[in-house]
């Protein structure tokens, strides 16, 4: 007798990844599809797709094929957010312009601001105009390519891009949709018409739901595709994470979810609408929850550049290596801002530096470097969330990042905060593969992915990182203007 499952699929920025998970949460198999990114000119990140449906299809074939699990819900969530636009037929007109990674939509930031409003905005939306903001793209197609502007009829996110393939429904989840700023009213959590047609005229907004809502059911003709059941439900799904938070449980008041992947993510769940201009607010996954957001433009993306730079040796070695180092990577210094920064930089045109580089410095030494910046970086990030009146009570790690274990220790001992680890770190697709299962069982996130172990700060560890943040926090302004001027030059 085959058991009863639940699929998860999460679309990221450099792979897709799917799990099968029984209905207790036990992982019964995972399955990865590696892509990458479309870069047609400086600033723009870009994804066809039609590479997020046919990867969908591949990893629910490869999952489903031994047929000792019978499908029972489905989970989706996918990075974001993003801004794919359709004809009226839902054909897409362009590729798919990414989430903040792609900066393009600078003018159309200034000039929003400048008719709406920069404190009106933040008022009604949670948070400024930022390259976060898929409202700010909507606009920069509207000016740069009004004639498939004119076409274009209805948006989509990746998630909600597999919805419609899979269902037919045309739904995005209010978290994705609190992103798209400045389309979404926050406080009455609805599309705020005034705006949207303004910047998005001829557009048919999706209805919303909340991210573990039921969307609709698997239709036939997808079910033939993917080797699904049809009729089976699929979950309505959000940003990829938001689903992280979801698969390790951090999404009650005062918890703070650390991201570990191609960039860091932080989610910190807070008790009502706070607001900065130097992070995102935004609605939570789950009805009633709010956050301060914060990301990183790169962070594991540093880390594979330099793979690929040293020839691509195994990521055990360069650990190995870095651990050789030691704290400080023998004076070394580095700012991780390669395309741009987000929170709470948010500087587009910042651009990564290297400080103190001698002859003598080794592998070892620029991988721990890349590592200690992203937790430089994470700890910039918690004192921004502290400073717009958050409350971190308990800080929890999640990704494919945290495996290895060191890097998870440096973020512990530059920030001196304990980080947990649940027994599963997939994240994502493991999140909606949970959220897919509450909607045929009481599932809940302790049953299914307990706490295995807790990283603890070394106090002297800690202390040795003191003066090396400091160094770190001035470094960047006092690069700030040779590395813009680079970054016009970069950009011409």
């Amino acid at each position: 007798m085959s058991l009863n499952a639940v699929l998860g699929v999460d679309i990221g920025t450099s792979s897709s990844k799917g799990v099968l998970v029984g209905l207790d949460g036990t992982l019964l198999r995972s399955a990865v599809r590696e892509h990458t990114v479309e870069r047609p000119a400086p600033g723009h990140v870009e994804m066809d797709a039609d590479v997020w449906w046919d990867e969908f299809v591949s990893l629910s074939r490869e999952l489903t094929a031994p047929g000792d699990a019978a499908v029972v819900a489905v989970g989706l969530s996918g990075m974001g957010p993003c801004v794919l636009l359709t004809d009226a037929d839902d054909t897409p007109l362009r590729p798919a312009v990414l989430y903040g990674v792609d900066t393009r939509s600078v003018a159309q930031i200034a000039r929003l601001n400048e008719e709406l409003g920069t404190e009106e905005i933040r008022r009604r939306c949670g948070c400024d105009l930022t390259s976060q903001a898929a409202g700010a793209k909507i606009a920069w197609i509207a000016d740069e390519e009004p004639g498939l502007f004119a076409r274009a009829r209805r948006l989509y996110m990746p998630s909600s891009w597999l919805v419609r393939k899979l269902t037919g429904a045309y739904v995005l989840d209010h978290h994705s949709a609190s992103q798209t700023t400045p389309l979404y009213d926050t406080n009455a959590l609805q599309w705020y018409a005034p705006w949207a047609e303004r910047i998005a005229p001829g557009i048919e907004l999706p209805p919303l739901r909340w991210s573990g809502e039921a969307a609709g059911t698997v239709m036939a003709e997808a079910a033939r595709r993917t080797g699904l059941p049809a009729g089976i439900p699929v979950i309505t799904g959000t940003v990829d994470a938001w689903a992280e938070a979801v698969s390790v449980g951090a999404h009650q008041v005062g918890d703070l979810m650390l991201m570990y992947g191609t960039t860091m993510f932080l989610i910190h769940t807070v008790p009502g609408l706070l607001t900065d201009p130097a992070l995102w607010s935004t609605v939570g996954a789950l009805p009633g929850t709010r956050n301060l957001a914060g990301g990183m433009a790169t962070s594991g993306a540093v880390t594979g550049w330099l793979r690929e730079l040293f020839g691509d040796p195994d990521y055990a070695e360069l650990l190995r290596l870095a651990e050789k180092s030691g704290p400080g990577a023998n004076g070394l210094l580095m700012l991780p801002y390669f395309a741009g920064e987000r929170t709470p930089v948010m500087d587009p045109r910042a651009r990564g530096v290297l400080a103190g580089l001698s002859l003598s410095h080794t592998r070892g030494d620029l991988y721990r470097a890349a590592l200690e910046a992203t937790a430089y970086a994470v700890r910039h990030n918690i004192e921004a969330l502290e400073a717009a009146g958050g409350d971190i009570r308990r800080v929890v790690a999640v990704g494919g990042g945290t495996q290895g274990g060191l890097w998870t220790r440096i973020v512990s001992d530059v920030t001196g905060r304990p980080q947990e680890l649940r027994t599963t770190s997939i994240g994502a697709s493991y999140g909606g593969a949970l959220l897919a299962a509450q909607l045929v069982t009481d599932a809940s996130i302790d049953a299914w992915n307990p706490v295995r172990h807790t990283v603890t700060p070394s106090p002297d560890a800690t202390e040795r990182y003191e003066e090396l943040y400091d160094l770190y926090r001035a470094l960047y302004p006092a690069t700030a203007r040779v590395t813009h001027a680079l970054a016009a030059r970069q950009e011409r």
